[in-house]
């Protein structure tokens, strides 16, 4: 049976977990195009199962173009409805079809120019009866010469993503962890967001590991956001009015100001403030209806809740509480307990482009049967275009394109689901606060990247990720949750990259899209020396070393290391307790062990420059419990840390001789690096 259906890839419950793995397969070598593309006619590119009644979606060739819009203006100029295309042919169909109305997928706004050069403007939806075949109406239309593509909206469907209020836990109460000291942050439950600061309390899971987290209380030291990094959420409607979201929402300041009931902004939408509602076609944004959920606010708080407010939770790239934070702009695809599709969701993907987001955090997916580009071009082509127009629109200084953002899947199966499998997408896998990869995450082919997507356990619900959530669908009234899932790990890397952005922008750097996901899925530390054994988990045994050793992606995503790539500065990273070597030929070339290495002054004759060699403030030395000083020998820095944390090393070489040459001595150039430590448990570095 060819499956086509999506997924919000919230919680799913652990309960559900035992049964629901027995009923996957790991086998991926079957080929299931057959099954998945249908073979005549060969225009329709999908199945009807699955999908919504009463609509179909088209694409005209480009010489068929201009008779339609010219048909449409003439109706438009008699204020009359469009029905019909315009070409006697094709309308015989409609008619017979019994079509009620035609438009555009994408509507004319101000980047039409844009929209007409990737071809977009070809692709028309049509809507009849519901009760009308749809299997049937799609094979006439694939008789008309001017339609090179037909497809069905494929419904999304969303996942149940339970909410365990932070209040069940007690908040306020446990333990005092050293979140609080080692950020500047007053955000009071931040000592509860393991997922960026994990000093290994055990009062967050039975099982926890010192810096299974991203990295982050360094990296705000350095930058924690700009507000001229958009994230579009792709989700659920965001609760704009959260008090710890709405000062970072993404405003439409033309709309905002603007008439009621007009596009002030010329985009082709009307009254849309903070996003677009694409499910109701309506400026309004819904988060509490029956059938709603608070998945796309706890996406949301993730990437940008508004940090140092002294309020609730922290976000990833929520600024210092100074309204410089990203902001985040709501692309509802969920709804109520209306339907949805694939139409709606190229809406939203190129209403991101088109109005200034950067970034695409998509926390939803499809579960399918099928496992290749190829397959998912010619089946969701729609979609896939909207995507690659996403990824080519320029929003950002700093950034030629936008990067889009998925989460791998929760259905424990070696690959991850699409379209987060896509080439042109990150997929990010989950580990919990055991620094071990979540019994639900998907794993290996497609998988690029692992982030925090915790869980939850009958024991703590403090495992899984904490964010904010919509009160009014908690039966305590919590304006914050614990939810796990890899909906919950793929916005910690949307967090990371915005915070990427963000300090590429404060540097006056500026990178290609490729250039950024490579720095993205290298800043990463080890994951993959702790896969050994067995791990239970909700009722599922997973064989670490088997299944999931060098499968999880490239690393764990570390934002620390991400803002040394953009500054420029190398980074090392040290095993906690470990006397480490570390070799210099990567940063000083391949010479380095025979380099002379000094301190301070080039010039200076103190006996103690060739030994050490190296310099650290006694600031950083505190804050990586180096107890003595680290030193230079035969090209290799030695170092022994004792706390997880990042700090900078200076190492002074000279090039050419014993000493720098001066007017009265011949001798060397001085070659400066500064070179970040990061402490870890473990202590390779990973690199693609």
């Amino acid at each position: 049976m060819f499956l086509n259906k999506r997924t919000l890839f919230g919680a799913i419950a652990a309960t559900g977990a035992a049964f629901m793995l027995a009923g996957c397969t790991n086998d991926l070598t079957e080929s299931s195009s057959s099954a998945a593309v249908p073979s005549a006619p060969d225009k329709i590119a999908n199945s009807a199962a699955d999908a919504q009644g009463g609509i179909l979606i088209v694409k005209f060739n480009e010489s068929s173009v201009e008779a339609i819009e010219h048909h449409a203006e003439h109706m438009a100029a008699t204020r009359s409805a469009v029905t019909r295309s315009g070409i006697a042919g094709v309308d015989c169909i409609l008619d017979e079809i019994g079509v009620e109305s035609f438009e555009r997928v994408f509507r004319v706004g101000k980047d039409e120019e844009r929209t007409r050069a990737a071809g977009l403007h070809r692709w028309y939806v049509l809507r009849f009866a519901p009760e009308r075949d749809l299997e049937e109406a799609a094979r006439l239309l694939s008789d008309a010469a001017e339609i090179t593509t037909i497809q069905y909206n494929t419904l999304v469907h969303r996942a149940d993503a339970e909410v365990y209020p932070l209040s069940a836990e007690g908040g306020e109460a446990g333990v005092q962890t050293r979140a609080m000291v080692r950020s500047e942050f007053n955000d009071p439950q931040l000592k509860w967001q393991w997922h960026y600061i994990n000093n290994g309390d055990e009062a967050v899971a039975d099982k926890v590991c010192v810096g299974a987290d991203i990295n982050v209380a360094e990296a705000w030291k350095l930058t924690a956001g700009d507000p001229r990094v958009i994230v579009a959420v792709v989700d659920g409607g965001v609760k704009h009015t959260h008090p710890d979201l709405a000062a970072n929402m993404w405003v439409n300041l033309a709309e905002l100001y603007g008439r009621p009931g007009v596009d002030d902004d010329g985009n082709g939408y009307v009254d849309d403030i903070y996003g677009y509602n694409f499910v109701t076609d309506s400026g309004q944004i819904t988060w509490n209806e029956k059938g709603d959920a608070s998945h796309g606010t706890h996406v949301a708080g993730t990437v940008a809740a508004v940090n140092n407010n002294g309020l609730g939770v922290a976000g990833v790239a929520g600024g210092t509480g100074h309204n410089d934070g990203a902001r985040i702009m709501s692309c509802q695809i969920f709804a109520g307990e209306r339907d949805s599709g694939d139409y709606h969701t190229a809406l939203a993907i190129k209403y991101a482009a088109d109005n200034g987001a950067s970034i695409l955090q998509c926390s939803y997916g499809m579960t399918v049967n099928y496992y290749s580009d190829e397959t998912f071009r010619s089946i969701e082509p729609l979609v896939v275009e909207a995507l690659d127009y996403f990824r080519t629109t320029n929003n950002c200084e700093a950034l030629d394109g936008g990067l889009i953002i998925y989460a791998a899947g929760n259905n424990s199966l070696p690959a991850a689901s699409y379209p987060a499998a896509y080439r042109n997408v990150i997929a990010v896998t989950a580990f919990s606060a055991d620094f071990l990869p979540a019994y639900y995450t998907n794993y290996h082919l497609g998988c690029n990247i692992a982030a925090p997507g915790g869980e939850i356990s009958s024991s703590f619900s403090r495992g899984g990720v904490l964010s904010t959530v919509c009160s009014e669908l908690d039966s305590h009234g919590d304006d914050y949750g614990y939810i796990q899932g890899t909906s919950m790990a793929c916005p910690h890397v949307s967090g990371v990259a915005a915070l990427g952005l963000a300090y590429a922008l404060k540097r006056g750097k500026h990178f290609t899209n490729d250039e950024f996901v490579n720095m993205i899925l290298t800043s990463v530390n080890d994951i993959d020396s702790r896969m050994e054994g067995i791990k239970s988990s909700s009722g599922v045994q997973m064989d670490l070393e088997k299944d999931y050793r060098g499968r999880m992606g490239s690393g764990a995503i570390d934002a620390y290391r991400l803002l040394m790539q953009i500054e420029g500065t190398p980074c090392l990273t040290v095993a906690r307790n470990q006397e480490s070597l570390l070799s210099l030929k990567e940063h000083f070339g391949g010479g380095a062990d025979n380099l002379t290495y000094v301190e301070g002054s080039a010039n200076s004759s103190s006996p103690d420059l060739e030994r050490y060699g190296v310099e650290m403030t006694e600031e950083d030395m505190e804050k990586l419990g180096v107890v003595e000083k680290p030193r230079i020998v035969n090209g290799h820095l030695q170092i022994k840390c004792t706390k997880i944390g990042c700090a900078k090393v200076k190492v002074r070489a000279i090039a050419g001789g014993e000493r720098a040459g001066t007017e009265a001595h011949i001798g060397g150039i001085p070659v400066i690096r500064d070179i970040a430590i990061i402490v870890r448990e473990t202590g390779s570095n990973r690199w693609l």
